[in-house]
């Protein structure tokens, strides 16, 4: 039985020079493929868009229609396209020209008038004479006439499938921004020079380079930059924003004039699209060229669209989100050529943007998507890489499959260790617990609740007052409250771990099982990765470090962006290992008796490697001439039992009660030379005379309480004291702390006291009481609040007064932790 449509069709393509043939799609295939080279369309992106261009946006061009049933049946031969979508195309070719077209005599007029226009005369091929034929064939009522196929085609062409239609290949319509897929899977022949093309423009050569490539436009893209950039400009004055624009390099100048525009014009200031339309594109490449398989690609499409989707609304909005990206990123405005680049697929009839952006997926592809994409950051290390990428952008690039760094990068994170940590490869993995640091989130939370609550020490201390600046840094500590504090200093730790990892001289099982142990960590703490990144945004502007700009801005990006690696990682907490110890609440009351005499231990002290311990056994031997375990440990039994204390009160404290006989012991010291011994003695004596600093009123044993854990502290680190005895030093040394002071403001003048009294002769003596009463006060007051932990801490055997934090990330033993 004759085909109507085609017999028709066949008929058409005589007006092309063809022979007369019933079946158009019979053409053999690689006489078909070099027909189609010759017209200049080499793949099926090029077929797509003459396709779309025949049916125009107002009126079709006739002899674009025409070309266009030549290029259907040269396709349909060739086996680019699958039958299905061959006949749709004819029938909806022949809709469109029976639908303008009255008659075969009014198609033939409209191409004789079409060809004049290029230029054709009569006789100069065979075109007329099958114009003539054919015109017979109608009047004589012969093959598929006019009225026939008219009528046939009206019932058929309402639903037709002109593009993929399949629930997982409708993201596939969104690579038309570059050229439109006309069938999937993709394969070599749609994209010849895909190999070329990846290499020249994208600089990959690899899978694994690829698939880094779609995750970092999926999670960062360009817009990230562009959007901070924007952000600030917003906040900034007009000369800020010129200062900006003149720190740019040379060749940034034209990205700048044009950011400064769009912001200052009120452009909505968005270029997502320009991110994640070529996502779609560089993962049909990919599958062009075989480093992506079918599934694959499709998922990096679908994920594309799901962001899409997510942030605009109609394909307009897409167009020009895309043409902002590109106008930035060529430092030139694109947007006067919306028109001329959009119109068409916006407009035109068979567009594969017909179907309304947010009809393009439905929920299963989408859940199979993202389930795909989450698999490709699942590991462990995408959460170190998305932690430490907000300090270092370029980390993003590194998603994906993990790629062995360059030399250059390797040499980087070795000198960042070294200068900024002091950390070497031969302290193996196990130094990396020194800057786990749960303590110093327990005492944050702390003074957050205790700032809620109108509870925090007083300012007025016996040393001064803090700063008015650190203060009010202090009591701005309320806005935390909510938030789990954990993360402030989990950041760094994570930044510190890729660090390790990149300089590639630690063990890598083991850097997996911390950053195993880091996810583990954050998952507990926060419900969610929005509640983690605001609590990260809160404690950040709280506590913005030192000389760098703080990071909210970078964070809250994260936050807002649906495609932000954040939001694609794997949010479960396996078995719970935090990355260092976490010590009981009593322990780091013990270890912060140490006070400024050091830095406040916010994690519990672990046995250093050979290259540390140097240094610090130069340390105990330099300020108290001990040698090894057996000394010192019999000497932290000494200041447990006796110390510095008791030398005053066998040596000094009498002199208090006989101020005649102390004046004539230091006439006597006066009135010659003296040893280096003697004029110790006698600086103390004048002390005693003068009630320097209390030390005739004050109990000292601070003072040797604070040398016994810091000296415990050191000792724990050269091995020198094992776990257990570490742990008695510190209980013995909380009890004796409970027994002699009521809290933290007598012990610290108990501790300056005796730092006072004990002071050897030094022209620096002033400037070392000074420094040290400042840090007593930063101690004792919480400003600045990472100073020390006192006022976050009950003294040693005293009544609480600290409120309950909010959260679970508070340390072991205290009591006033609500779970």
């Amino acid at each position: 039985m004759v085909d109507p449509l085609y017999a028709w069709w066949a008929q058409q393509l005589v007006l092309c020079d063809w022979a007369f043939e019933p079946e158009p799609v019979k053409v053999e295939a690689d006489v078909a493929a070099s027909r189609l080279k010759a017209l200049g369309v080499t793949e099926r992106g090029e077929l797509g868009w003459r396709l779309i261009e025949a049916f125009g946006i107002d009126s079709p061009d006739p002899a674009g229609l025409l070309a266009a049933l030549e290029l259907i049946a040269l396709a349909g031969s060739a086996g680019w396209l699958p039958e299905s979508r061959v006949r749709d195309w004819a029938l909806r070719l022949a809709d469109e020209i029976t639908s303008q077209y009255a008659s075969l005599d009014a198609w033939h007029e409209a191409l004789r008038h079409a060809k004049r226009a290029e230029g054709w005369v009569r006789g100069d091929d065979m075109f007329a004479e099958a114009c003539d034929a054919l015109a017979v064939l109608e009047h004589e009522g012969e093959g598929i006439v006019w009225d026939r196929i008219t009528e046939w085609v009206a019932g058929r062409s309402k639903a037709l499938a002109l593009w993929p239609e399949a629930p997982e290949e409708r993201a596939w319509r969104l690579r038309a921004a570059f050229a439109p897929v006309l069938a999937s899977p993709a394969g070599a022949a749609d994209w010849p020079e895909a190999k070329v093309w990846l290499l020249e423009y994208w600089q990959l050569e690899s899978r694994e380079e690829l698939l880094q490539s779609l995750l970092w436009l999926a999670g960062q893209g360009h817009r990230q930059g562009w959007d901070l950039d924007a952000t600030r400009l917003l906040a900034s004055d007009g000369s800020a924003r010129q200062g900006w624009l003149e720190s740019l390099a040379g060749s940034e100048r034209g990205y700048g004039k044009l950011m400064l525009t769009l912001v200052e014009q009120g452009e909505p200031l968005e270029w997502a699209a320009w991110d994640w339309l070529r996502l779609v594109d560089l993962a049909w490449a990919g599958a062009c060229v075989g480093w992506l398989d079918e599934t694959e690609a499709r998922d990096f499409a679908t994920h594309g669209a799901d962001l899409i989707q997510r942030r605009y609304s109609d394909w307009s909005a897409v167009a020009r989100g895309y043409q902002r990206g590109r106008s930035l990123f060529e430092g030139r405005n694109r947007l006067m050529d919306m028109r001329a680049d959009w119109e068409l697929l916006l407009q035109s009839p068979v567009s594969p943007w017909r179907l309304p952006l947010q009809e393009l997926l439905v929920e299963e592809v989408r859940a199979a998507s993202r389930h795909a994409i989450s698999a490709w950051r699942r590991t462990p290390r995408h959460w170190v890489l998305a932690l430490a990428s907000v300090r270092e952008p370029e980390l993003g690039t590194r998603q994906g499959p993990p790629m062995a760094v360059t030399a250059e990068r390797r040499n980087d994170a070795l000198r960042y260790l070294d200068e900024t940590l002091g950390l070497h490869p031969d302290e193996g993995v196990e130094a990396l617990s020194r800057y786990w640091l749960p303590a110093q989130a327990h005492h944050l939370n702390q003074l957050a609740a205790d700032a809620a609550h109108e509870a925090l020490p007083q300012a007025s201390t016996p040393f001064g007052r803090p700063d008015a600046a650190d203060l009010a840094v202090l009591v701005s500590l309320r806005q935390g409250s909510r938030h789990a504090a954990t993360i402030h200093m989990a950041e760094k730790y994570a930044f510190y771990l890729q660090m390790a990892m990149d300089s590639e001289s630690f063990d890598p099982v083991a850097l997996e099982s911390l950053a195993e142990a880091l996810r583990g960590s954050l998952c507990r703490f926060y419900p969610d990765i929005r509640r983690l990144l605001e609590a990260w945004a809160q404690w950040e502007s709280l506590l913005p470090e030192g000389e760098h700009p703080p990071l909210v801005a970078e964070i809250r990006w994260h936050l807002e962006d649906p495609g932000s690696p954040f939001h694609w990682l794997d949010w479960k907490s396996s078995e719970w290992q935090e990355p260092g110890p976490r010590p009981t609440l009593s322990r780091f009351t013990a270890m912060s008796l140490v006070g400024p005499l050091n830095s406040a231990a916010w994690s519990e002290p672990h046995v250093e490697s050979a290259r540390e311990a140097v240094s610090i056994r130069e340390w105990i031997d330099g300020h108290y001439g001990l040698h090894g375990e057996l000394e010192l440990i019999e000497f932290l039994d000494f200041l447990l039992e006796a110390g510095d204390r008791q030398e005053y009160q066998i040596n000094y404290a009498p002199y208090t009660l006989n101020a005649q006989r102390l004046a004539s012991e230091i006439a006597m010291l006066e009135s010659g030379d003296c040893s280096e011994e003697d004029r110790t003695h006698l600086l103390r004596l004048r002390r005693v005379r003068d009630n320097e600093d209390g030390c005739n009123e004050l109990d000292m044993t601070a003072w040797d309480l604070a040398q016994l854990v810091d000296l415990a502290i050191a000792g724990r680190q050269l091995g020198w004291l094992d776990a257990a005895a570490f742990s008695i030093i510190l209980e013995r040394a909380h009890a004796l702390a409970a027994a002699h002071y009521s809290g933290w403001e007598a012990y610290a003048q108990g501790l300056y006291a005796g730092f006072s009294f004990f002071m050897g002769e030094t022209p620096e003596r002033e400037a070392f009481l000074a420094s040290f009463r400042q840090a007593l006060v930063a101690w004792l007051s919480g400003a600045p609040p990472l100073a020390g932990p006192w006022a976050s801490l009950d003294f040693p055997g005293a009544r609480p007064r600290h409120w309950a934090p909010l959260h679970i990330d508070t340390l072991p033993g205290d009591g006033r932790t609500l779970h």
